[in-house]
This record gives C-alpha cells, sequence and structure tokens, in this order.
C-alpha cells in the first residue's frame, strides 16, 4: 500500500447532535451526541488507514486542546507531524435532525503565527520524500494567507509529489491557481469558483473542464444526492450510490476524496476506483463519521452504485452535451 501525507491546517473539534426537528427558541433534547477530533485531511486520514495505507498526518494544532487530537492519532494508527501553535483549535457543532437536514455551527480558533508557513515547510521537507501523495484538506485558520496554501502546494511540485486540494472560497482559487494534481470541490463550491450558477450536470462539467485546462489532471465534483463526476485525464466518469438513510453528511465529502485517492494509488481501474469511492461515501452518511470500508453490506453497496461514461449518459436526467 502507499504511503500518504495529509495536512489540515484548521483542525476541529467536532460535537456532532443527532436530534429531532429543532424548535427554535425552545428547550430540545437530542437523541445522541459525539464529540470527536476532526478537520477533513484528518477524517481523510482515518479512512486512507482503514483502506491499508500508511499515513502520516500534519498541519496546525493548537497546543491548548491537543490531547484529544493526540488519543485520535494513536488509537488509529497515524503518523503525527502536526505543529503546535499557541492557543486552542476550533470547536465546530454539527446539528443533524431528523428527516436530514444539517446545520454547523463553525467556532474560530487559534490565531495563525506569523512563522507559521516557514515552520510549517521546514517541518515537511523530509516528509515530503517519504510519501506517494498528498492531500491538503479544509479550511484555513484566521491569518493563514491563501497565497501561503498556494505555496505547500508549490512545495509538493517542487518535490514532485502529487498534491489533492479540497477547500473552499479564496482558498480553493489561490490553491487552483498553484495547479494541484486534483481539486474536490462540492456543486456549491464549485459554483463559487466559477462566480456562475451552475444548475446542471453540464454546467458542472464545463466548469470542471475549465479547471482542467488550467493544468489540473483530475477534477472530482460531489453532487450530494445526485452522485459524483469524476474528470480525469483518461476518461470522466458518473457516479451515483444507491439510496440510504441520511443520518449526516459531514464526512461524505472526505470519505469519498479518500476513496478515490486508495483506488488512484492500489492501481484500480477508474471503474472500479469511482464505484468503491461512492459507495463509501454512500456508507458515510449512514452515521456520524468517516466511512467504513468494513461495513457488512458494503460489497452490495458497491455492487448498486452505478458508474456510466460522460458524457454518453446522465445521473439525474439531464440532457449531456
Amino acid at each position: 500500500m502507499a504511503r500518504v501525507l495529509t495536512l489540515t491546517l484548521n483542525p476541529a473539534l467536532d460535537l456532532s447532535v443527532e436530534t429531532p426537528p429543532i424548535r427554535l427558541g425552545q428547550v430540545n433534547r437530542t437523541e445522541r451526541t459525539q464529540l470527536d477530533a476532526a478537520g477533513k485531511g484528518i477524517n481523510l486520514a482515518r479512512v486512507l488507514r482503514r483502506l491499508g495505507h500508511e499515513v502520516m498526518v500534519s498541519g496546525l494544532l493548537g497546543l491548548d486542546n491537543a490531547a484529544p487530537f493526540e488519543q485520535l492519532f494513536a488509537d488509529e494508527g497515524l503518523e503525527d507531524h502536526f505543529l503546535r501553535v499557541p492557543g486552542t483549535s476550533r470547536t465546530n457543532v454539527k446539528l443533524a435532525e431528523t428527516g436530514g437536514r444539517i446545520t454547523d455551527l463553525n467556532g474560530t480558533g487559534f490565531d495563525t503565527p506569523a512563522d507559521a508557513l516557514n515552520r510549517l515547510q521546514f517541518r515537511l521537507s523530509p516528509l515530503l520524500g517519504g510519501c506517494d501523495a498528498v492531500v491538503i484538506a479544509g479550511s484555513l485558520p484566521v491569518g493563514f494567507a491563501p497565497s501561503a496554501l498556494a505555496e505547500l502546494i508549490r512545495r509538493c511540485a517542487e518535490a514532485d509529489r502529487p498534491a489533492w486540494l479540497d477547500t473552499s472560497g479564496a482558498a480553493l482559487t489561490a490553491g487552483i491557481g498553484a495547479h494541484p494534481t486534483g481539486v474536490k470541490p462540492n456543486a456549491e463550491e464549485l459554483a463559487e469558483w466559477a462566480g456562475r450558477p451552475l444548475p446542471d450536470l453540464t454546467a458542472q462539467a464545463d466548469a470542471g473542464r475549465q479547471l482542467q485546462q488550467s493544468g489540473i489532471a483530475h477534477v472530482v465534483i460531489s453532487r450530494g444526492a445526485d452522485g459524483v463526476l469524476w474528470l480525469n485525464p483518461r476518461r470522466d466518469l458518473l457516479a451515483r450510490a444507491p439510496q440510504v438513510p441520511v443520518v449526516s453528511t459531514v464526512c461524505a465529502g472526505d470519505t469519498l476524496l479518500a476513496g478515490l485517492l486508495h483506488g488512484e494509488l492500489s492501481g484500480l481501474g477508474d471503474h472500479a476506483t469511482l464505484q468503491l469511492a461512492t459507495a463509501l461515501s454512500a456508507e458515510c452518511v449512514r452515521h456520524v463519521g468517516v466511512g467504513n470500508p468494513d461495513a457488512d453490506d458494503f460489497q452490495q453497496l458497491q455492487q448498486h452504485t452505478r458508474v456510466t461514461p460522460w458524457p454518453d449518459t446522465t445521473l439525474s436526467g439531464e440532457a449531456s452535451s
């Protein structure tokens, strides 16, 4: 298996709350709560480790509440190379109501020290030489400039290591300018980058091809219940998983990208790679937390995940171009 480095610049303690429909202004009782050390790169690392890869985790971590993260890294077998910085990592609240509505209350954490980029680059230099791929995932903490994110991507290129990016807003725009190997926006994030509505699959594909033309080989567009569009240098594919009960979508995108990287790094064919990644993302939304490739019915989920070429067919009845 491969050796992967994930970077999480703005980790969080995620308080996931499952609840009946919320009555604003009244006392509400929860059905289930769960507190996890998280962040997109950390979530992704957990899935990759469960798929059999060696995973190093790095980024910036608040010193004052590092213990839950350190315990998670030890429990999950992740190599901890995080740079500790003064302050606390943020706390996010994820409200998952019966019926599938998800509400995020994202907090703010530490202020990024002025020397963080230089210290982080020094920390990463030896790690880049010993990995097969890098994933930079999640939002940026206060004071960490989008241009600094682009610099990290360029460092990966200088080390001849493929870098995948999963972020949004100004960070996504800056990262795209540094030409990572692949990006994984969802439909809303892609529309924000494009600066125009992307109402259907054809419009999303056109925006994805703009990214490819800028020098990005792989564009993975997650479309929620409507599936996944993967534009890659070999062939473009669409996927849709079978319908499953939705409890929480919080880690679905992280799980999707982890599954796709697993296929790429393991030499699976494109069809099998997207089928596995999409099925694993579907497994994820059935519960709080990351996808579980050891789920009893995971093979059945894969078998019922439909993968077709694009633009020959469509997932949602949309006309192809």
